[in-house]
């Protein structure tokens, strides 16, 4: 759960890599490392902190070095330190390596190498790794690529890495196991990053690495790409980049979240374009129509995800099941792989990830496979290992979601997965044509209704600074909006640090309704579809404990209105896509009261954006 940069070419090194860094903090931001290398002479710079405080420690815009490799960490192994950050460099200085992911059999390593002689200098796994590759190098007298794949070879874990060795200075060696990493193609230079961001400005043709292959990089020459496995050369695609710059970059927003809030009418409107045919009546999803059968003949659909993913997943759940008839089961991921479950291949498995490394989903991928399950992956980042892994899928077409806590990943993942619950009640008939009309052209109306619940912003400011002091939040919601309320408490503890909870409306008074008092901020999804009657008599049972209560409601709603100490009002639209709306005013009203405690929105502590740990 790091960002890793490298570069080799002709530009300053320096300037690529803390840029590239500066765009990766996303990935992690508890320390950051810089390496700078030219005619034999090697600048190393570490710092715990952010990658503002690495430009800190030099004038790097002075800076003419051709080679560099950078780092930004979220800590795994050892705590955010100077001696943890990367890059780690081995026991004779000669190599130099950062890396993303987990060597998780390190300590046994650790302890042979020290068997041998080596000095650890630092906590980290990563030490260990570098070591270890110079240990093997040494010993059967390699050259750094083979030493490399021989090294990996003794290792358990994920990992994407770069590594230097300064004997041979117009090199650089990476490999991938689990964790993303891109090499992008210039004319005479390479670019290495986690993801493509880094270098979108100066190339847009890219190398994906697969799991377990490695790329050597040598300066104006091809690259080599070979099998960790068995040495073989293999062959690599050059990938046109769709993304642009204006898209990581704010826009003239404050944070990177606002401007994601902002961007989901149009976000929504990518996510079906080409796939709604509403004069047609039509959903075309090539991933649907290609394996129809897999879905209609399945005796469950299984959805596993994490986090704001999970929380899509249950939406889905409700839509499946009320549309499809297909019995669903929403998974965490984190507790698939380890639970032994029943998985068939009369199962269909849906794969929820934004980022599309998730390492827990990736493991419950792998887990159904092996089972025989059909596979059906929903992300939104083109290569991505998911989008590799799974048999077919869909992408969400977001856009870059650069802020950790996810917005408009988790609107168009539901669109995504309307979708898909429309075209298979279609195909199964358990669908009416008029029901089927009459949700797609609602759906085709989601943006502009977005943009309407966006002018509540100013409402979700007040009520944020109303209870900036707040320690407690409780979240309901019934039915689709049950979720809604997950994932509403889920975006507060993220980045303003409050807990908050999310319940099912009528399961408070089985516990949470304890909690209740004059200070409790509790936040009702309350809109006029559904089970309203239940909700509001739920709400009497918060007022009559002296509860505050914050509804969103429909345009014009009166009797909540009545009842509510503040109500943030949304389009009327059809239940099931309610969500679509219900969770834009609470997105607000927790960045607003991030904002008001002064808190890193975009960074929130020990949270990073791609778990690409399990």
């Amino acid at each position: 759960m790091c960002g890793i940069v490298g570069y080799m070419g002709f530009r300053p090194a320096a300037a690529v890599v803390l840029n590239g860094l500066q765009r990766l903090e996303y990935r992690g931001y508890d320390s950051a490392g810089l390496a700078l290398f030219e005619d034999g002479k090697l600048e190393l710079y570490k710092t715990q902190g952010k990658v503002a405080d690495l430009r800190q420690l030099s004038s790097f815009d002075t800076t003419t070095q051709t080679i560099g490799i950078g780092h930004t960490r979220w800590a795994t192994h050892g705590v955010p330190s100077d001696s943890n950050a990367h890059p780690h460099k081995s026991n004779s200085g000669e190599l130099l390596l950062i890396h993303n992911g987990i060597i998780e059999n390190y300590d046994a390593l650790k302890q042979l190498l020290i068997s041998k002689g080596y000095v650890f200098h630092s906590d980290t796994d990563t030490e260990v790794l570098v070591n270890l590759i110079e240990d093997v190098q040494k010993s059967h007298n390699y050259k750094l690529g083979k030493a490399v794949q021989v090294a990996l070879g003794q290792v358990i874990g994920a990992y994407a890495i770069t590594v230097l060795d300064i004997k041979k200075p117009n090199e650089l060696v990476v490999a991938k196991l689990g964790s993303p990493l891109a090499i992008g193609v210039g004319e005479n230079e390479y670019f290495i990053a986690s993801d493509a961001s880094p270098f979108v400005e100066f190339t847009k043709q890219a190398i994906y690495l697969k799991d377990h292959q490695m790329a050597i990089l040598r300066r104006e020459k091809p690259i080599v790409l070979r099998s960790l496995k068995d040495d073989n050369k293999a062959d690599y695609y050059l990938q046109e980049l769709s993304l642009d710059l204006e898209q990581i970059e704010k826009g003239g927003y404050d944070h990177f979240m606002l401007k994601e809030i902002y961007e989901q009418a149009h976000a929504i409107k990518d996510t079906y374009r080409g796939r709604l045919l509403g004069e047609e009546s039509l959903i075309k999803m090539a991933g649907i129509e290609e394996h129809l059968e897999k879905f209609l003949n399945a005796k469950r659909i299984i959805i596993v995800a994490c986090g704001t993913s999970w929380h899509a997943g249950l939406v889905a759940e409700y839509i499946l099941e009320d549309l499809v008839r297909i019995p669903v089961e929403v998974e965490y991921a984190s507790e698939f792989k380890y639970r032994n479950p029943i998985i068939t291949e009369r199962d269909v498995v849906i794969a929820i990830s934004q980022s599309g490394e998730t390492a827990d989903t990736l493991a419950a991928i792998n887990l159904a496979k092996e089972h025989g399950a059909f596979v059906f992956g929903v992300c939104n980042v083109v290569g991505s290992t998911i989008s590799r892994a799974t048999h077919a899928g869909a992408y969400t077409h977001a856009g870059p979601e650069i802020g950790v806590a996810s917005t408009k990943a988790f609107t168009t993942q539901i669109t995504v997965l309307t979708l898909m619950a429309l075209r298979l009640a279609q195909a199964k008939g358990s669908i009416s044509k008029e029901e089927f009309k009459s949700i797609i052209a609602e759906l085709e109306l989601m943006p502009q209704k977005v943009e309407v619940a966006l002018l509540q912003n100013k409402t979700t400011l007040e009520i944020a600074k109303r209870y900036q002091t707040a320690t407690n939040c409780l979240y309901l919601g019934r039915g689709v909006n049950f979720p809604v309320a997950l994932e509403g408490a889920l975006k507060l503890k993220e980045i303003s640090y409050i807990h908050a909870e999310g319940y099912p409306a009528a399961e408070m008074k089985h516990g949470p309704i304890a909690l209740i008092d004059e200070n409790m901020p509790v936040i009702v999804v309350a809109i006029n579809k559904g089970h309203y009657d239940k909700v509001v008599s739920n709400i009497q049972e918060i007022k009559s404990r002296k509860g505050k209560i914050i509804a969103v409601v429909t345009e014009g709603d009166q009797t909540v209105k009545a009842l509510a100490d503040h109500v943030i009002e949304i389009p009327e639209t059809l239940e099931c896509l309610s969500p679509l709306l219900t969770t834009i005013p609470l997105q607000l009203l927790s960045y607003h009261m991030a904002v008001i405690l002064n808190k890193n929105v975009d960074q929130p502590r020990n949270l990073a954006k791609s778990v690409t740990v399990e």
